[in-house]
């Protein structure tokens, strides 16, 4: 059954207190602030609470992380054993680390009051101590699928006892080449009729279905369709600088927008690195993650910059999905991406729930031609803007740029042979 629901409103009519949660669960979104359901979990909360299996579509941002976790939340505690045991009950799958974290995050604020013990297992740090928390017990485990198919080859858990499976931004496993280990976990769990699947991702293209179809129970296809790919809410323009011209523009446009939360997207790491570097040198407070910098120190600088201590992130597209960072006001495209979607997810980084945002893109001498295809992927032509030369600020230039560390190239240790170059992207 297909139900599409198309809106642009950021809430729905129906309230949380009319889900019959239980109290603790209930405790969770009152501490959180949430009263009105967004349209996704209005959508998917009613099928999945009764115990079915949904596939749900809907754009970044839409709220669909606390879709499952209520339901996830509301099952186990109604089916809770009488002693805790060692092994997951609930197994939730993300693409990226960064995901990861902000699923646990979000699961520790929402279900503080359950009683509900947390995992969380990823790539890149903490082997020995994601492991001792595993081995202790716990009944969510949420992590990336390189690092949770390791531990359970070491038989650190077992999956004997799932009753709930979560694969969350279905759509970017595959593209990040995680599909045979997604296949891998789903052959291992419990058969269909002992425990839910649930499944969430931005689209639900033709691989996405056949994997829901393949490995769930007659699932329930729910999808919130905003009228356009894009949100309404956010506005954007696109400027044509010479090359010359990009770094003068952009520290001119940050200057504009001092005191905005803003993040801006370069297609490499060389790149980020360099406007990282020009900005902090032209007086702009500026902070760069890209898939070089290491895991802890790029946990820090997204703390940082949800925290408000840094207001400029320079990043590449490892940042451009899976992360909830709040009140994001503007999003600048310094390279236009490659791909169509890309442009996309990296816009949904600001207007969130239903705020308002900006995106600003620069449609330069190397990456102009990908506008076309960008704007017959979102449907209609991006408002151009002329920058003003006689306001272009003379910039000092960046400092060299720092010699990569032992520890940033690695140091040749591993725990696992097997797919530690995909792990956690």
């Amino acid at each position: 059954m297909m139900s599409d629901n198309k809106t642009s409103n950021p809430l729905s009519d129906l309230a949380f207190s009319s889900l019959d949660l239980l109290p603790s669960v209930n405790e969770g979104l009152s501490q959180a602030g949430f009263t009105y359901c967004t349209p996704i979990q209005a959508l998917t909360l009613p099928t999945g609470l009764q115990g079915n299996d949904v596939a749900g579509q809907a754009q970044t941002g839409t709220g669909k992380t606390a879709a499952f976790l209520l339901v996830i939340f509301q099952r186990l505690l109604r089916n809770a054993p009488d002693t805790p045991g060692k092994h997951p009950r609930t197994l939730v799958l993300a693409p990226t680390r960064e995901l990861a974290i902000q699923i646990h995050k979000d699961a520790v604020l929402l279900g503080g009051n359950t009683g509900l013990r947390f995992g969380l297992a990823y790539g890149g740090v903490d082997y020995e101590k994601q492991r001792k928390t595993l081995e202790d017990g716990v009944d969510i485990l949420i992590g990336t699928p390189g690092r949770i198919i390791d531990y359970f080859k070491q038989h650190v858990f077992n999956l004997n006892s799932i009753e709930v499976m979560v694969l969350d931004e279905a759509d970017r496993m595959f593209d990040l080449g995680f599909i045979k280990d997604i296949r891998y976990v789903l052959r291992r769990l419990p058969p269909l009729d002992q425990r839910q699947c649930l499944m969430f991702s931005a689209t639900l293209s033709q691989r996405v279905l056949e994997l829901a179809y393949e490995h769930m129970n007659e699932p329930e296809l729910l999808k919130v369709e905003a009228e356009k790919i894009t949100s309404e809410n956010v506005r954007q323009s696109v400027y044509y600088p010479a090359n010359e011209e990009k770094l003068p523009l952009l520290v001119s446009l940050l200057r504009r927008f001092e005191g905005g939360r803003i993040m801006v997207f370069a297609n490499t790491r060389h790149a980020t690195d360099f406007v990282e570097r020009t900005l902090n040198a032209n007086g702009l407070h500026a902070a760069a993650i890209s898939g070089r910098v290491p895991q802890k120190k790029r946990q820090t600088l997204l703390r940082r910059f949800h925290d408000g201590e840094i207001l400029i992130l320079v990043a590449t597209d490892v940042a451009a999905r899976g992360l909830h960072i709040p009140d994001v006001t503007h999003v600048i495209n310094y390279d236009l991406p490659q791909d169509a979607p890309d442009y996309v997810h990296r816009i949904g980084r600001t207007a969130r729930l239903g705020a308002t945002g900006e995106a600003i893109s620069f449609a330069c001498e190397h990456y102009a031609f990908h506008l076309p295809e960008i704007e017959a992927f979102i449907g209609y032509s991006i408002p151009v803007e002329q920058s003003d030369h006689e306001q272009m600020p003379v910039l000092k230039k960046a400092p060299p740029a720092p010699r990569r560390s032992d520890h940033h190239r690695g140091n040749g240790k591993r725990h696992s042979s097997r797919g530690r170059s995909r792990r956690g992207r």
